[in-house]
């Protein structure tokens, strides 16, 4: 059994600019298939628009609210919403509250950078 605490695990930064705990993956615990990470964007920031290859993610919103994007449609996200985003598809979330805004993100399969692909403006 694998038990990771948020408070405990190190953060980092992806690709797309997000501060990531990844609480289980392949790098961690015996899960293989899958990640488990929660992300920060804090008051007024926005992850970099960009999309994965192969990973399909779903957002999970723990705090505060934002505005999510996926590709193209816009709609505004507050705690206990979840949003499905597949493969290849171009997505971005914006912090518009007054807190960090908080969210779990799990990824399948796993996180990984070269995954990650950037959309610059």
């Amino acid at each position: 059994m694998d038990i990771k605490n948020l408070n405990v695990v190190p953060s980092f930064t992806t690709k797309d600019s997000s501060e990531i705990r990844e609480l289980l993956s392949y790098r961690n615990s015996s899960i293989r298939n899958q990640s488990l990470a929660e992300a920060r964007v804090p008051v007024g920031g926005q992850t970099i628009p960009h999309y994965h290859i192969k990973a399909e993610e779903i957002y999970f919103i723990t705090e505060g609210e934002g505005v999510m994007t996926v590709e193209g449609q816009t709609q505004n996200v507050v705690a206990g919403d979840a949003v499905s985003i597949p493969p290849g598809q171009i997505h971005q979330i914006t912090n518009s509250g007054s807190v960090a805004l908080r969210l779990l993100c799990c990824c399948s399969p796993p996180y990984e950078d070269d995954d990650t692909i950037l959309i610059e403006s």
